[in-house]
Order: C-alpha cells, then sequence, then structure tokens
C-alpha cells in the first residue's frame, strides 16, 4: 500500500542512527581467529563442514559420507523420510499416478505409511481444514499487504493465535490439532497474500479470490487459487507436487528446523514455534536461495551470446566468481550444500522430471543452459576457491527453474518452501514436545575483556 505521507516514516535513517551503529560495528566485532584460538564451531559446524551433534529424531537422515576401513568417503547423497529413502516414495507414488505431497504429511507426522482407507480419511481432514476465520482475508491479509509475503504469512500466524480457543495447550493432540489446520491452511494465506500485495502495489491489477476446492490436492489447489482462471495442466500440478514432497522435510540440523526445536523447548505455543521458523526460512540464506538462481541464470542469458558453448559459459561463471558479473557476490548461486557434496538426492529427482516440463513449455534450450551451467560449475569453482569437499547442484538450482516455468511469481517462490517445510516442522515440533527434555540453550564463550565502572562525569 502507498506510504500515507501523514504518517512517520520510521524506516529513515538519521545521522544519529549512523554514528550508533559505527559504535555498534567497532564494540561488537569479534576477530575471526579468536574462534580457531578457543576452538569453537561457528554456525554450529566444524573446520571441515560437519555439523555439531545437538540432538537425535527419527524424523529424516541426510548422509554424504560414509567409513571405509576406518576412513570417511563421501557418497552421492542420501535423503531419507521416517527411514524410506526419497526416491522409492518419490517413484512409489509417481509409478501409480497419484500425488505424493498428502501421503507425505502422514509418513512424517505420524511415522508411517497410509493405506488407502487411511490416506482417504487423511485427505478428508486436510480438506476439512483448508478454511479461514470469517473476515479473516478481509481484515487481517488485506488491511496491511507486505511486500514481502513470508512477513505477511508470519503475520496472519500469529493472529491465528488469537481465533484459537485454546492456543497455549501444548499436549499432543491439541498441538496436532494446530499443526494440521496450519498445513492445510498455508496454501491460503500465501496465495490469499500474493494477490493482495499484487492489487495494492501493480496499478490496474485485479483482485480475486478462490476458494479451495475439496476435492484437488494442496499443489492443485495452489494452482487453483493462484490463477485467475483456475486452469493447469495434469504436469503442472505433479510437478509442483513433487516439489513440494522434496522441500518437506530435510533433517533437524536446517536452520529454521533447529529453530523449530530451540523455541519448541521453550514450551511456547504452536503459532509462535511456527511463526518464528518462518522469520528462519525467510532469510536468502536458507529458503531465498532459489530466486537468486533465477535471477543469476537471467543475467547468464542476457549476457552469454551462444548458450551451448561451454567456453563462452564457462568464462562467464569465472567472472561471476571474480566478482566480475551478476551480483558481484562471487557466487555461483545453487551450487554447493552444507551437508552434501557428490550430489544433492532432491536436485536429481527434480532434474529428472523439469526435464519433461521444459519439453512441454517450449524451454529445452533453457533446460540445456541449466545442465550445462550444472556440469561446469563445480570446475570453475575448484579452480577459484579453496574447498574441503565436493560441489554439485542443490535442490534451490532446479526448483527456481521449475517455478519460472509454472509461471509463478518470485514473491511465492519462498512461500512455496514454507508450505512444504512446515511439515518438517510440524513433525519436530511434536517429536520436541514428545521427548520434553531441557530447554535448548547453547554455550558462548565471552571474549569481553573486563573494565571498571566509570562515574558518568568521568566519561570522555
Amino acid at each position: 500500500m502507498p506510504l500515507n505521507k501523514t504518517i512517520k516514516d520510521y524506516s529513515a535513517i538519521t545521522d544519529t542512527i549512523t554514528k550508533y551503529s559505527r559504535l555498534c560495528v567497532n564494540d561488537c566485532h569479534i576477530k575471526p581467529e579468536m574462534y580457531l584460538e578457543h576452538k569453537v564451531n561457528r554456525g554450529l559446524r566444524d573446520l571441515n563442514g560437519k555439523g555439531v551433534l545437538t540432538g537425535l529424531t527419527e524424523v529424516s537422515e541426510i548422509n554424504s559420507r560414509k567409513t571405509v576401513d576406518g576412513k570417511e568417503v563421501l557418497i552421492p547423497g542420501e535423503l531419507f523420510y521416517r527411514g524410506y529413502k526419497i526416491e522409492d516414495l518419490v517413484e512409489g507414488f509417481v509409478k501409480d499416478n497419484r500425488f505424493g505431497f498428502e501421503e507425505t504429511i502422514y509418513l512424517l507426522l505420524f511415522g508411517q505409511l497410509p493405506n488407502s482407507s487411511d490416506l482417504e480419511e487423511f485427505n478428508m481432514i486436510l480438506s476439512d481444514y483448508r478454511s479461514l476465520p470469517n473476515s479473516f482475508v478481509r481484515d487481517i491479509i488485506m488491511k496491511a499487504p507486505s511486500n514481502d509475503i513470508m512477513n505477511s504469512l508470519a503475520r496472519s500466524v500469529l493472529t491465528l493465535y488469537s481465533y484459537d480457543r485454546d492456543p497455549d495447550n501444548t499436549s499432543i493432540p491439541n498441538v496436532l490439532r494446530q499443526c494440521l489446520q496450519l498445513i492445510a491452511t498455508f496454501p491460503m494465506l500465501s496465495v490469499y497474500s500474493y494477490h493482495s500485495y499484487n492489487y495494492y502495489n501493480r496499478n490496474n491489477n485485479s483482485f480475486f479470490i478462490h476458494n479451495p476446492e475439496p476435492h484437488l490436492s494442496t499443489a492443485e489447489n495452489i494452482l487453483h487459487m493462484l490463477r485467475i482462471d483456475s486452469n493447469y495442466t495434469p504436469l503442472e500440478a505433479k510437478l509442483l507436487d513433487l516439489a513440494l514432497v522434496l522441500h518437506a522435510e530435510h533433517g533437524g540440523g536446517n536452520n529454521s528446523t533447529f529453530t523449530t526445536h530451540v523455541v519448541s523447548s521453550s514450551g511456547t505455543d504452536t503459532y509462535s514455534a511456527i511463526a518464528a521458523a518462518l522469520g528462519s526460512l525467510k532469510g536468502p540464506k536458507h529458503g531465498g536461495a532459489n530466486i537468486k538462481v533465477c535471477t543469476m541464470f537471467e543475467d547468464i542469458k542476457k549476457n552469454v551470446k551462444d548458450w551451448e558453448n561451454e567456453e563462452e559459459v564457462y568464462a562467464y561463471l569465472k567472472k561471476l566468481l571474480r566478482k566480475e558479473a551478476g551480483d558481484r557476490s562471487g557466487l555461483i548461486y545453487g551450487m554447493g550444500h552444507a551437508v552434501y557434496s557428490v550430489s544433492d538426492p532432491r536436485a536429481m529427482i527434480l532434474k529428472t522430471y523439469v526435464k519433461s516440463l521444459s519439453e512441454e513449455k517450449g524451454l529445452d534450450k533453457e533446460y540445456r543452459l541449466y545442465t550445462l551451467v550444472e556440469e561446469l560449475a563445480p570446475k570453475a569453482i575448484a579452480e577459484e576457491r579453496k574447498i574441503y569437499k565436493g560441489v554439485s547442484a542443490n535442490i534451490d538450482f532446479y526448483s527456481g527453474f521449475v517455478y519460472d516455468m509454472l509461471d509463478l511469481p518470485h514473491e511465492l517462490y519462498t512461500p512455496l518452501f514454507a508450505i512444504a517445510r512446515i511439515v518438517g516442522w510440524s513433525a519436530h515440533r511434536l517429536e520436541e514436545l514428545i521427548n520434553a527434555g531441557k530447554i535448548i540453550r547453547p554455550a558462548y564463550m565471552a571474549v569481553q575483556p573486563r573494565r571498571e565502572y566509570e562515574e558518568l562525569g568521568d566519561r570522555d
């Protein structure tokens, strides 16, 4: 919504704030070598990139290495949901030509695969929960549209606390009920927030609201609610469903899921825990990476004349790494992962189906460019950087391309991640509460020298 001139601009940075910010930088800077001196694992990862063990989980597992003859060997990445290989789960519902996200929700929350009657009953529960309180869209979503849909989503989640008759009850049945309602309504909250933003911030755009259809899957309902004509192809819906499955969970150590554990360990309510996780996911180092990939490829397409010329593409990748092109970050977005090195299983699965959609959309030339960058980038990075493990394409490398082909707005890329990942957050919140122990409180070493107090009049 355009800024009202009568309202004070609280975003203005004054000279006084600038002065105080210098104090922050000067007095809060910690020398990097001190982390090595005190053997502090920054980011809860050691010097080899291995995560510090902080908990146990049965929800999912990530593997990128195995021990052979007493030595750790890098292997193609493995991802398990409740002990099942992600490749087997995907093959199961793809082979049967059915949607897999709802089945995945059931598996991650309850620890077992549903039979046909279980799945039918569960789908009915999700369908019943796909509703918002009366006037919620008008009074909450439309009243203060945000430029970032993630903030709108977090505000909506916190507001739903006020509509819950028993919001602070952390018993497992109550928390499960809350989680299922949030899982069911996240697509509505995200899409409606986008429509509101689109209406108020872009002139001459229509505002429309499609109610979810009870017989449609989550993926189908997203496309139905998002598009003014509600039309989509079966392949579009199936690929979006696959993306939701692959984003639903990724171990307890990712930033937003760990946030869920930390906040849940304090005994707070579900809405606060999920809002905290949303704040984590919004960060460009976590959930916003696929937008960076799309922006990078737009830049490559503008500046590389022949997309199939390996030497020309490779030279431009070198420019990106040397901060001579793109956003001057020195990064090739979508390449590399904190855990995976040889390959990201999610990217490998998604790549297989991306080819089919690119052919349907007439974008096979763009697909070939993506595969060429995927092939050349690790070589370029190895020449330009000191790396402790291999580099491969992660899921963000292809998910942004999928969303582009689905003609989804960039503003919804990270919310789509949240629509999927709230399933994992919910499973981990339940796991934290079921195995409730101590509040999570990591240790920080104080390195500030001791000081003698000075009276006010004696300070310079």
